[in-house]
């Protein structure tokens, strides 16, 4: 069998986008991917999982924020010192992505959810379980550290972004192509 637009002999990943183009259109065809146990998944578009990442953030924010205000009351009536302070504060920025992150284990925390994306791991498209504390904090704290590593400059050129543990899929595409039949790599 030829698949359109391949000059070498396809690969079984290239004959099963050809499959799943008349059930999901090209676009969409194109982002099936296969995890290493031979599952299909339909990847999340990079417009999705940047708006998803980017809700997640805007809950971290919001949730930092009402945090280190709720510190700055007692604060003000002098109830600790300001060692204290940036001790708690610190906290914060630690504990409000870990409890986010509960709400993650199944992938689709709020960002997930708006865009209908979840975060999977890449091994076999399973859930990320009891990682989803750490995901968040990746996805919320690291990930902008890393990003303005990126801007400045301090990283190397090429350097991958995002984590080679986990992927996010198209949640509704991914469903749409298992109800045809297009589950594993045959």
């Amino acid at each position: 069998m030829t698949v359109p637009g391949v000059d070498r002999r396809p690969t079984r990943l290239d004959l099963a986008r050809t499959e799943a183009e008349a059930v999901l259109g090209a676009r969409a065809a194109a982002r099936v991917q296969a995890f290493p146990d031979g599952g299909l998944h339909v990847r999340a578009g990079e417009a999705r999982r940047f708006l998803a990442w980017l809700a997640d953030f805007a809950v971290f924010a919001l949730a930092t924020g009402v945090g280190l205000v709720a510190l700055g009351v007692p604060y003000g009536r002098g109830a600790f010192d300001s060692s204290t302070l940036t001790l708690l504060a610190l906290a914060v920025l630690i504990a409000v992505p870990l409890l986010y992150g509960l709400c993650y284990r199944n992938g689709r925390a709020l960002g997930g959810v708006l865009t209908g994306t979840r975060l999977v791991r890449i091994a076999d498209g399973g859930r990320i379980g009891a990682k989803g504390p750490w995901a968040m904090t990746v996805r919320t704290t690291l990930l902008p550290l890393l990003l303005l590593g990126v801007v400045i400059g301090s990283l190397a050129a090429g350097s991958p972004l995002g984590s080679p543990a986990r992927t996010s899929v198209d949640h509704r595409a991914t469903a749409r192509l298992h109800a045809a039949g297009l589950r594993r790599l045959t």
